[in-house]
């Protein structure tokens, strides 16, 4: 089987943001580690400035997980860019709303306004549900 290069530029989809696979158990040590591997994605990137975090191998949530994730967005801010979370527990997303820190999460609407002309009216003759 023979193969040849097509003419021109390859095809890039510059829509993808880079994704960054962390898994567990974490220990305290381990947070150079990835904020490295983030910021080397943020600096050769260029698209887009976003990072995806896979986070579904992290494994039990903990406060080990919340100082990586803590870390990691403070590691893309400072390099202009900014972490969107994959796959993260209901435990995890919980444990970081408790503790204050919010992430865009994949897959996930962003909060916005409603649509205009929806709007929610109670007849004075209807029933309560």
């Amino acid at each position: 089987m023979s193969y040849r290069p097509a003419a021109g530029l390859p095809v890039v989809d510059a829509m993808t943001p880079p994704v960054l696979v962390l898994s567990g158990p974490l220990t305290p040590g381990e947070v150079s580690g990835p904020c490295e591997a983030l910021r080397a994605l943020l600096d050769g990137g260029g698209r887009g400035r976003v990072v995806v975090c896979d986070v579904a191998g992290l494994g039990p949530p903990g406060l080990d997980a919340v100082n990586l994730l803590a870390r990691l967005q403070l590691t893309a801010r400072r390099a202009g860019g900014r972490i969107r979370l994959r796959d993260p527990s209901p435990a995890l997303c919980a444990l970081l709303d408790l503790v204050g820190l919010r992430f865009e999460m994949e897959g996930q609407p962003e909060q916005r306004e409603p649509p205009l002309r929806v709007q929610e009216a109670v007849e004075p003759g209807d029933p309560a549900v």
